[in-house]
This record gives structure tokens, sequence and C-alpha cells, in this order.
């Protein structure tokens, strides 16, 4: 069999479960409006939450940053990639977060891929959350050491599997993201830091979508349940969401950060963030701080747009931040409902398996600090109108698979 002959018996049986997905093409940024191809639309599936992407200061540093160090760092940390902006960067990062020190990884999913593998291995056994992020779990199977996953949020179920296995791995890690990406609700980290020190595993959070838009100051999760940096053991940090570039960090202590410098793959065998990325993330922490009603303006965006998504009879449940899903079940009907939206004027991407458990297709709304509250509001009227239009109702908590 051909390659092309597989690619296409592979791609029918992906249409036929209705999980078939493409490329949209952007003609502009990834403001609170866009065009796509022909079509101009309030834009309610970015992760661009505090609108610094285009800031004028972060467009300018990143500039700056081309003109005087390049488009690319060159090569890898350990060789010649090491640039003084690099640590300048994981300085200022583990300053804000408050932890010793970071290092700054290409991407997330980069860092976990990597991370994990470098902490765990056979002797050893990993806790994950059933919603855990997908890499998270390739983390995970990467390192082989044994897993168990807990039903997501259950501290009961957590906590018996921690008594079981107390005594019998090596060392044992607790992986959670600090907010999941496709529910927009919290872990109940006070209970698993709890559970952690009490039964000696480490704790590993996943904050990608809290860093920068929760917390006091937008420290995070762990800030927003009054943990202290230092007891959070491995702290993942986004700088292509909230921050407004892109790629991400591993805060912690001096230790982790040197032992992933000689273990961590994905570290060691790729290049190092190119000098805009960089300086882009400096720019947009340093406004991160100063301009605190970005982040205010977003947690009130959300709020305003649960009680929307409310107030015309379409729950939001579980959803506690800017993440809001609107659950409709059927691939096929979340997919019609998201073209029509876009039709209209709304871009709410629809998330199929394997994003989401089989049989919870849905909207996945996000709002921006820089959305005003009549798109907010026509948002939620044009979904109502295009559920009524065709019978579809919203699946709540009771009735998910």
């Amino acid at each position: 069999m051909t390659l092309d002959a597989f690619a296409q018996d592979e791609l029918d049986v992906i249409r036929q479960q209705g999980t078939y997905r493409s490329l949209r093409v952007l003609q502009n940024s990834s403001g609170p409006q866009i065009q796509l191809d022909e079509q101009r639309a309030h834009l309610f599936a970015s992760s661009n939450y505090l609108d610094l992407a285009q800031h004028p200061e972060v467009v300018e540093a990143a500039v700056r940053a081309a003109r005087d160090w390049g488009c690319a760092s060159g090569g890898s940390r350990l060789i010649n990639g090491n640039l003084s902006i690099h640590e300048a960067l994981e300085e200022e990062l583990a300053q804000f977060i408050g932890c010793e020190t970071a290092l700054v990884f290409g991407n997330g999913y980069m860092a976990n891929a990597g991370l994990i593998p470098a902490l765990m291995s056979e002797k050893d056994l990993i806790f994950s959350d059933a919603l855990s992020h997908a890499s998270i779990i390739d983390g995970c199977k990467l390192s082989k050491a044994q897993v168990r996953i807990f039903p997501h949020g259950e501290i009961a179920a957590l906590e018996q599997g921690l008594k079981q296995a107390q005594g019998k791995a090596r060392r044992m890690l607790i992986a959670v993201d600090g907010v999941y990406s496709m529910d927009g609700d919290y872990a109940p980290l006070r209970d698993i830091h709890a559970l952690s020190r009490a039964y000696g595993a480490m704790l590993f959070v996943d904050d990608t979508h809290g860093i920068g838009s929760l917390g006091p100051d937008g420290r995070g999760c762990p800030a927003l349940h009054e943990i202290a940096p230092e007891e959070i053991d491995i702290y993942l940090g986004s700088l292509a969401k909230s921050l407004g570039s892109y790629g991400a960090f591993v805060g912690g202590s001096r230790a982790l950060r040197d032992l992933l410098i000689n273990t961590c793959r994905s570290f060691i065998f790729s290049c190092a963030l190119p000098p805009p990325q960089v300086e882009a993330a400096r720019a947009a922490l340093r406004i991160l701080q100063r301009e605190p009603w970005r982040r205010e303006r977003l947690q009130a965006n959300a709020a305003e747009l649960r009680t929307s998504l409310h107030g015309v009879g379409i729950p939001t449940h579980p959803s506690c931040t800017q993440i809001v899903p609107v659950t409709i079940g059927s691939n096929e009907d979340t997919m019609s409902v998201c073209q029509e939206l876009l039709a209209r004027g709304y871009f709410a991407q629809g998330i199929r398996f394997p994003s989401v458990p089989q049989g919870t297709a849905r909207l996945r709304l996000t709002v921006m600090a820089t959305h005003e509250k009549e798109q907010i509001h026509g948002l939620a009227q044009t979904l109502r109108e295009v559920l009524d239009e065709r019978g579809l109702s919203i699946l709540l908590p009771r009735e998910l698979p």
C-alpha cells in the first residue's frame, strides 16, 4: 500500500467518525475581531487572553530584538544558543512567580514531553487527572513510569491511590493542570497539595491557562489557592497565551533546573527560543504587572459571558475562568453550530474527540480582556437562536457520558 493510499484510508475513517479537521486561515491577528477568509467575525476562540500579542510595546520589543539579535538563536542552549536575554527572561519569570529559578522551553508540549521523563522512570508512579492535557499524557507515556489515572478532580480517589502505593514506588508524582483547558475549571490545588505532602509525592502543576490571568498579580493558580511558590515542586507556565508571545517555562528549584539542563531531551536537543519571542515575553510580563486592569477585565468578561449564557438558558458548568464550554454532544451538531455562528459573525471553535471525551463535543468559548459587553451579549443571543433553529439542547453534567 502506498503512503497516499494509507493516508486516504485513515482520513476516510476520520471523516466517518465526524472528527475530520482542517486549517482555518486568518487574514489578521488574533484580536477581538478577525478576518477569516472573506468573513469578518468577533473572535471567541483565542488564548491571547490579555490581548498583548499586538500591544505596541510587545511588538516593538520583538522588532528591536530581531534587529539586535537576529531572528534565530542559532543553536541549542548547551551549544551556542544560550543568550543573555534567555537568562534575563528566566530571572524575571522566577521573580514574578516567586520560585527560585526558571528554565525556558520552545513550547509547553515540549516541556511536558521532556520534563516528566527526566524525573520519572520504570520504578516510579505518576498520578494524573483524567482530564490532563495531552502533553502530560504523552510525557507520562514517554517516562515508562506506572501511571494511575484518577477521576477528574476527585480527591478521595487520589488519596486512596496514594495510600495504596505508599512505600511501593521509588518516587511518586502528582501531575495536574491548574486550569483545565476544555472545561475551564480549577484543579482543587489546596487539597492536592496537602495530599502530596502527606504522602511524600512530588507535585507538578501545568498552569498554562492560569499564569497571567488568575491569582494575585496574575501569578496563577497556586497563588489563587494561597499556596506558596516553593510548595509547588514543578510549575509550568506558558508564554504563548496571556503573555502574548511564544514558548513556555518550568519554575522550581535550582536543583530541578540543573537536572533538566542535563537530562531533559526536549531541552537538550532543540534550538533555543528565538530572540524576538524572548523579548516579546519580557515586555508582556512588564505590561502584565503594570496594567492589572487587563486581568481584572478578563475575569469580569468571563463572568459576563457565563451570566449572559445562563440568561438565555445555556448552562456553562463547570467553568469558573475565561474558558467557557457549551457542551452539545454530537460531533456533527457541534460543527454545524460552529459554522452557523461564523456565518453570523461569531467565531467559536467546535471541539471534538480526542481533545474531549467521546460524546462531549462542545463549543469552547474564550473571552479576552478587550471584548466589549455588546460582543459578549451578541454571542449569547446568537448562539441561543442557532440552537433553537436546530432544536438542540445543551448537555448538563448529569447527562455527560
